[in-house]
């Protein structure tokens, strides 16, 4: 699954990936001291606060979105706190990639609660990835495109570990729902803008029609 010459130091489940392009490591947004409050910050402050959003019909559209897959392996970009393990079957291969090991320590108790078949959890950053190419059958990035440090090269990476034909799931801030004119962290891109990106890396560009807040929910497809 990883690339030929990738080094991986594991500790406590996970596996800190040295730098592959070179240069220094990103920084999250998300202290380690912070980690244990994520969760609880996210439901009850960004949710409502920030986003504008229903938290319950945001967990019903990834449960919806992902309920379906079954004996496949799954690429999680900006892990977080392991949400994912609430909505994918226990039955699949997860893979889960952050910057914060605080968070991905959190995201291990999850998994390993969940009894996902497989679970793997790197530390490194989406614009580098440590994985083989066309390896996965699905990749999600929820609520964190906005904070890559390159989107290009986060969009790159990921149709490239993409199998032919596999879907890439997200959930994004967008500026044009932003009614309330709420301050976000990293750059927003309007819908126009991400159909733009997506496309021009090889990937079909499918909305949802859910609204929910400042969200916006879209799939994009590895073209065959």
């Amino acid at each position: 699954m990883l690339k030929e010459g990738v080094i991986v130091e594991e500790k406590n489940g996970i596996g800190r990936v040295r730098a592959l392009a070179g240069g220094a490591r990103p920084r999250p947004w998300l202290g380690g001291l912070l980690s244990p409050m994520y969760d609880y910050l996210m439901i009850h402050s960004l949710f409502p606060n920030k986003f504008g959003s229903s938290y319950e019909a945001h967990s019903k559209f990834l449960k919806d979105t992902l309920s379906d897959f079954h004996d496949t392996a799954i690429l999680d970009l900006a892990a977080g706190s392991g949400c994912l393990s609430e909505a994918l079957p226990p039955d699949n291969s997860y893979y889960g990639i952050d910057i914060s090991e605080g968070l991905l320590k959190i995201a291990a108790g999850k998994l390993k609660k969940s009894g996902m078949r497989t679970c793997k959890l790197y530390s490194c950053p989406a614009e580098d990835l440590p994985f083989a190419s066309e390896v996965f059958d699905a990749a999600v990035c929820n609520l964190s495109l906005n904070f890559f440090s390159s989107l290009n090269d986060a969009v790159a990476e990921a149709r490239r570990v993409l199998k032919k034909g596999a879907p890439f799931f997200c959930s994004v801030p967008v500026p044009e729902r932003n009614e309330r004119g709420t301050r976000f962290q990293g750059r927003l891109l309007t819908e126009a803008q991400l159909r733009e990106l997506f496309e021009s890396q090889g990937l079909e560009f499918a909305p949802y029609e859910l609204r929910n807040g400042v969200l916006l929910y879209f799939k994009a497809t590895r073209r065959r």
